[in-house]
């Protein structure tokens, strides 16, 4: 069965924390009667009958960077080792990098669907390896992943931009937004959705406004339209605290629903 798994920690946050409320409040407007269990293409979306949500993980937030990551990696591991697929509700995106660690040892040929506003590619964001802004150079440099595909980006510095032709990774910004790449996807893929890939209209509960993103709609039809095996996902950097009415709460379920369409659609 496909497993929800909550990764409640922003220790690695850079600007504000408030991201590891993120389960939590998701789970809350999932609940909440103003929507529905079914997913656009009519699957059902219901704990215990199509999904398995095992709550989230505990652990203790005065550990280090390092100790976290390990519990993570470690925790993942046992779900993958019994056969389940799974998608994620952070946290800050840090948490990306354990869970591909953890994913990489069960696909040898991952490759990585990433949507954001920023590459997170830094070297050591603020002299912190873990960081939120550094997990996919930690997944890169480690060859982790086969391949790295970025959608939305709209916020590269010149390491950065250094650090995409280092690790040979395949970028679409938002300036020269398409749609094209999807047809370049290859499988196994993992998808790693940071909410601030969506323009603030739509996505307004986020600890780094970025303007001119990526639209729900677009969105939407990229992960509809992706024909290659999906293995996982997650959903991260969905800051409560900054949020108007629940609406990102909302957009981060809706995701989750169409995600998990495409696993259960997968795993037939």
């Amino acid at each position: 069965m496909i497993k929800l798994l909550g990764l409640p920690t922003d220790i690695n946050s850079s600007f504000i924390r408030g991201p590891a409320a993120a389960p939590d409040a998701i789970r809350q407007v999932a609940n909440s009667g103003s929507s529905n269990f079914y997913s656009e293409d009519g699957s059902k979306i219901i704990n215990n009958e199509t999904y398995l949500d095992l709550g989230d993980m505990v652990y203790d937030e005065t550990l280090s960077s390092e100790a976290i990551h390990m519990e993570i990696v470690k925790k993942i591991e046992f779900e993958l080792d019994i056969g389940n697929k799974v998608i994620f509700l952070g946290g800050d995106h840090a948490v990306t990098y354990p869970i591909i660690q953890a994913y990489a040892k069960q696909y040898t040929n991952l490759n990585i669907l990433h949507f954001d506003a920023h590459p997170d590619l830094y070297h050591s964001f603020q002299n912190n390896p873990y960081s939120h802004a550094s997990p996919f150079a930690r997944i890169m440099e480690n060859k982790l992943a086969r391949s790295l595909t970025q959608v939305g980006i709209r916020t590269l510095d010149a390491h950065q931009r250094n650090q995409v032709r280092k690790f040979g990774v395949t970028m679409v910004e938002m300036k020269d937004f398409n749609m094209d790449f999807i047809n370049d996807l290859q499988g196994p893929l993992y998808i790693s959705i940071d909410l601030d890939a969506l323009d603030p209209s739509c996505a307004p509960g986020v600890s780094h406004h970025e303007p001119g993103g990526i639209n729900m709609r677009d969105m939407l039809t990229i992960i509809q339209s992706i024909s290659v095996p999906i293995v996982g996902a997650d959903i991260v950097e969905y800051n409560p605290s900054r949020d108007i009415n629940n609406m990102t709460a909302m957009v981060a379920y809706k995701l989750f629903k169409e995600l998990l369409a495409k696993l259960l659609t997968d795993n037939k």
